[in-house]
């Protein structure tokens, strides 16, 4: 079949624009390097957004797709599916949790889990248990529902009027939420480290005392944990690190290290009440997705890879500390594991794109976390080396953003 060239331009004749992506094209990628159109190499700290937690084009999980391609792509869930049932077996023996529902994406995962919870709260205590309590700076998807539970209103202008029933506290400040939790509040979501918000880790306590406040009141507890999941922090999920157990869990990204896969985890008591028919996904639980996100959790859920996790994160803040000291740019460098933020001093504010497109020119994929905050998900398993190389260029980036 031929294949007609494509160019970066051809982007804004055929594509929505509510992207605008980088000028290079990325055609290929291997492990933590990524090869653009002209042949240009870069150092991965994007990680596709915390995704590609095993790097590109890992083998196993490359065998994984083509093996279970050459056997079954597509069932719909009239039928059930053998990848599917042993990868949600694997994910129950993990975690807290008994029960398992298959989505496409981190959206579809949260939109599942907050429809959950209203339906919980329905069935177990009347229709007036129905409000959701998020947090300010959060992020939890971009479907109607999501961008409501979300709390950053740049995301919600202009698609008025949101479904009611959702408020937003402060993170971090448990007196914001003991002020609006009430028996009306069916849930409280809640990122263990805001991701999109800023790379903002939960204080000490903080998660206990919100556990504490959910079961004063009869309120689910959910963790969105799409983004510091799957290894991310060192844990296969953070809450194990917290020492707080939720109700629901939301689980996507790194779960198919690129294939489109998501999951919500609950208790056989709290997914009792989506009976036969109260929610669906065509594609989810698909048998491409499980084989492969299967072959991920096996992977990633080992101490070769969770046992190395808090090193790189240390090699990580040690060059960021040593770039620091030599331009004085950052005013903090936090996050956890391989989720890391390093915020930008105030009059660097707002300009966080410049330090990215300086990055892309010396050869570094990199990310933001908000206009003020320089945001690194890499692989779980980048090359010391790597990680060296991909700072280089960072400080050279810098420095000429500084001189500029």
């Amino acid at each position: 079949m031929h294949k007609e060239p494509v160019t970066r331009a051809l982007f804004d004749q055929v594509m929505v624009p509510n992207y605008n992506p980088q000028q290079m094209v990325p055609v290929r990628g291997r492990g933590s390097r990524v090869w653009d159109q002209a042949g240009n190499e870069y150092v991965d700290f994007t990680g596709g957004i915390a995704v590609t937690a095993l790097g590109h084009n890992h083998p196993a999980v490359v065998d994984a797709l083509k093996t279970q391609a050459d056997e079954l792509w597509h069932l719909s869930n009239i039928f059930t599916n053998e990848p599917a049932l042993r990868l949600a077996k694997k994910l129950t023996d993990i975690t807290f949790a008994d029960k398992v529902f298959f989505s496409n994406s981190g959206a579809e995962a949260n939109e599942a889990a907050f429809k959950l919870a209203r339906k919980y709260g329905h069935d177990h205590f009347g229709g007036d248990k129905y409000e959701i309590i998020s947090f300010k700076q959060s992020f939890h998807g971009r479907t109607l529902f999501t961008v409501t539970v979300g709390g950053q209103p740049k995301y919600r202008e202009g698609f008025e009027p949101v479904p009611a029933g959702v408020s937003h506290v402060e993170y971090n400040n448990i007196d914001s939420l003991k002020a609006a939790i009430s028996d009306k509040t069916c849930a409280v979501v809640m990122e263990p480290i805001l991701g999109e918000g800023g790379v903002i880790p939960a204080a000490p306590g903080f998660a206990q005392a919100v556990r504490e406040l959910c079961d004063q009141y009869n309120a689910l507890l959910i963790f969105d944990e799409i983004q510091t999941g799957v290894g991310r922090t060192g844990a296969f999920y953070e809450y194990m690190n917290l020492g707080v157990t939720p109700d629901i869990l939301t689980t996507a990204k790194a779960l198919g290290n690129g294939f489109p896969i998501g999951a919500m985890l609950t208790t056989d008591k709290v997914a009792a009440s989506f009976v036969f028919g109260t929610h669906g996904s065509t594609y989810g639980g698909n048998p491409l997705g499980c084989a492969v996100a299967e072959t991920v959790v096996d992977l990633i859920n080992s101490p070769d890879v969770l046992g190395q996790v808090e090193a790189k994160s240390a090699l990580f803040k040690s060059e960021l500390e040593a770039i620091n000291a030599k331009h004085h740019i950052f005013k903090e460098v936090r996050g956890k594991g391989l989720l890391l933020g390093a915020e930008l001093i105030e009059e660097w504010h707002g300009k966080g794109q410049q330090f990215l497109a300086a990055a892309r020119e010396e050869g570094l994929m990199i990310l933001v976390a908000g206009p003020n905050v320089l945001r690194m998900a890499p692989s779980l398993i980048i090359p010391d080396d790597d990680v060296k190389a991909g700072m280089a260029a960072l400080e050279r980036a810098i420095s000429k953003v500084l001189a500029a």
